[in-house]
């Protein structure tokens, strides 16, 4: 089993940028791929980005295209979620997410194992 622990949240006025870190402990050799989520009040939750640890392949929903960038720092066992130019539609709880097999090959992927408890995001207009 996979702990992830979300962390960089906060509030920010649309057009600013926010990074949030997922810290993964535990049974790491076994993550095939990751993710980050997000559910905002009175909606689904839906994934955001994901990736593919043994293939090297990220993918993105379209809404958060050439604005997010999901990236790891494999030494600090981190996951990063850069997002730029925030809209109020962003507006989230964001949760990361690991499986020890790659839900990427749909999108969007199935539900994940292992979740963090999640990092509020806010955007004013």
């Amino acid at each position: 089993q996979v702990q992830l622990v979300e962390s960089g949240g906060g509030l920010v006025k649309a057009g600013g940028s926010l990074r949030l870190s997922c810290v993964s402990s535990g049974c790491l050799f076994s993550t095939a791929a990751m993710g980050w989520f997000r559910q905002a009040p009175g909606k689904e939750r839906e994934c955001v980005a994901a990736i593919s640890w043994s293939r090297g392949v990220t993918y993105y929903q379209d809404s958060v295209k050439g604005r997010f960038t999901l990236s790891r720092d494999k030494a600090k066992n981190t996951m990063y979620l850069q997002m730029n130019s925030l809209k109020p539609e962003d507006t989230a709880v964001y949760y990361c997410a690991a499986d020890p097999k790659d839900r990427t090959y749909t999108w969007p992927p199935p539900n994940f194992g292992s979740w963090g408890q999640g990092t509020q995001v806010n955007v004013s207009s």
